[in-house]
């Protein structure tokens, strides 16, 4: 009796199942959008949840705003993934805080600034550049003369996954290789991101109108880095500030159910040039 109820079970459930699966192929139910974000770049993958992608833009964007080499920006993320995993934590070893657990006793600051991720980033770039020939060493040694770990070579095992997210974030690779999977936005901030972009990268020309944002783009090879860079980080703070599209270069992202399919060609009126990055709020 209970082996043919099991088996009575068992055919229920493959049955709900099959037909869960056809209502999906034929659109008839939603499938759960899970967020996160995603960089693709020669072949390599890397996967961050969006916290860890709101972070390594700004540190990206940071490094840009400073005119630092890529170089300078993946040996950041290298660290910040060893020390937080991206992550601003507010715990450490002893007193270690903060994306690269830095420690108030060793003169990085008050547990207020470095919990302050962008003094952090700073405050890193601070010391990195005074890492004599750190553009030649391998990523975990430039790393190390700035953190003094006891596991020197630990930042090594993440270069790869850091060369990939600096290339791309930095507007290096460009063309869209980095996209968000993230719900359609309840509400907009646009004043809020407006702040953020100014405050990471400096200097941006950022005007607002009915629909969302407008940042100029400078002509030439560093505008088209530029361009990327920031259209990038509009898409990792997305969730955060309510971005419902952005637009560059002839491509164009879109929130919600579009998401999922990352960066696509845009064509006709959506079409926005390499001039300009549109960040659309509605």
């Amino acid at each position: 009796m209970g082996g043919r109820f099991l088996g009575v079970l068992l055919v229920v459930a493959l049955a709900v199942v099959a037909g869960v699966g056809v209502a999906v192929w034929r659109g008839h139910v939603d499938v759960p959008l899970l967020s996160g974000c995603t960089t693709e770049l020669d072949g390599l993958t890397v996967d961050l949840s969006v916290e860890q992608a709101e972070n390594a833009a700004l540190i990206a964007a940071v490094g840009v705003q400073r005119g630092l080499p890529a170089r300078a920006v993946s040996i950041a993320l290298a660290t910040a993934y060893q020390e937080s995993k991206i992550r601003n934590i507010d715990y450490g070893d002893r007193d270690s805080l903060g994306l690269f657990q830095q420690r108030p006793s060793q003169g990085w600051g008050t547990e207020a600034q470095i919990m302050d991720a962008r003094y952090a980033i700073d405050a890193f770039y601070d010391a990195l550049e005074q890492v004599d020939g750190y553009e030649e060493m391998r990523i975990t040694e430039a790393a190390q003369r700035v953190q003094r770990s006891g596991f020197p070579e630990a930042y090594e095992d993440h270069a790869e996954d850091a060369r990939a997210l600096a290339s791309v974030l930095t507007g290096y690779s460009p063309g869209g290789r980095f996209s968000c999977s993230v719900g359609s936005p309840d509400t907009s901030q646009p004043a809020g991101l407006t702040t953020l972009l100014r405050d990471a990268y400096g200097g941006l020309e950022v005007t607002a109108d009915g629909t969302g944002l407008r940042v100029a783009v400078p002509e030439g090879e560093a505008g088209q880095r530029l361009g990327w860079s920031v259209a990038q980080f509009a898409v990792a703070h997305s969730a955060a500030y309510g971005v419902a599209g952005v637009d560059h270069a002839g491509r164009q992202w879109r929130a919600g159910a579009d998401s999922r399919d990352g960066w696509t060609d845009a064509t006709g009126a959506d079409r926005v040039g390499a001039a300009a990055v549109v960040i659309r709020m509605d």
